[in-house]
């Protein structure tokens, strides 16, 4: 649920010329309301907190700068290849803004871990960010996009060539490799999109 420290009648003002449809609030402590897509945007005296199951074209809207998020991504299959899975957070000062695990079908634990990285990046785009800092505990991934090493698999080359588009629409990027604890959010929601499956 993301939380939005803003001056709140600017932020309506921004709501207005999107054509997003303001209402009265439903308590004394709520300034307004506004909702799109399966989200709700509730203005308070200094901040908007954002409820629903689709929250990113409102807080695209409603975010000043764009701002800097962290993306942790994992992907994982059990057999290689075999049913695979990934999963992704975007982290900000805020805490979790937000995250997803979903199965991906047959794949590799390489595609898998392309795929969480695509979609992680994805995502921080459709918020707005413009600046991201991207870890992941696969160092195999990490090296191939950053060059360090060679990717001899068309279809990995093709997953990295989408990784550095999506990197080129930031105005700033950082990539590293950590290790799996440090991962252990965006670990748990590839097991239990696996396990669900």
């Amino acid at each position: 649920m993301p939380v939005i420290e803003c001056d709140v009648e600017t932020a309506r003002e921004r709501l207005e010329d999107a054509d997003v449809t303001i209402e009265s609030g439903n308590t004394d402590h709520e300034r307004w309301r506004a909702s799109r897509g399966g989200a709700t945007a509730v203005a308070y005296d200094d901040k908007i907190v954002i409820q629903g199951s689709d929250p990113r074209d409102l807080e695209a809207l409603l975010r000043e700068d764009g701002g800097r998020a962290h993306v942790y991504f994992d992907g994982g299959s059990r057999g290689n290849p075999g049913p695979a899975a990934i999963g992704w957070v975007i982290v900000t000062g805020d805490g979790i803004v937000a995250e997803d695990g979903e199965t991906i079908g047959t794949a590799t634990n390489n595609q898998a871990e392309y795929e969480a990285l695509i979609a992680g990046l994805e995502a921080a785009r459709d918020y707005g960010y413009d600046e991201v800092h991207v870890r992941g505990d696969s160092e195999l991934i990490v090296k191939q996009v950053r060059g360090e090493y060679d990717t001899n698999n068309p279809e990995l080359r093709e997953k990295r060539v989408t990784v550095h588009e999506l990197l080129s629409g930031f105005d700033e990027w950082t990539l590293e490799y950590v290790p799996r604890e440090v991962n252990e959010r965006a670990d748990g929601l590839v097991n239990e999109a696996l396990d669900q499956a």
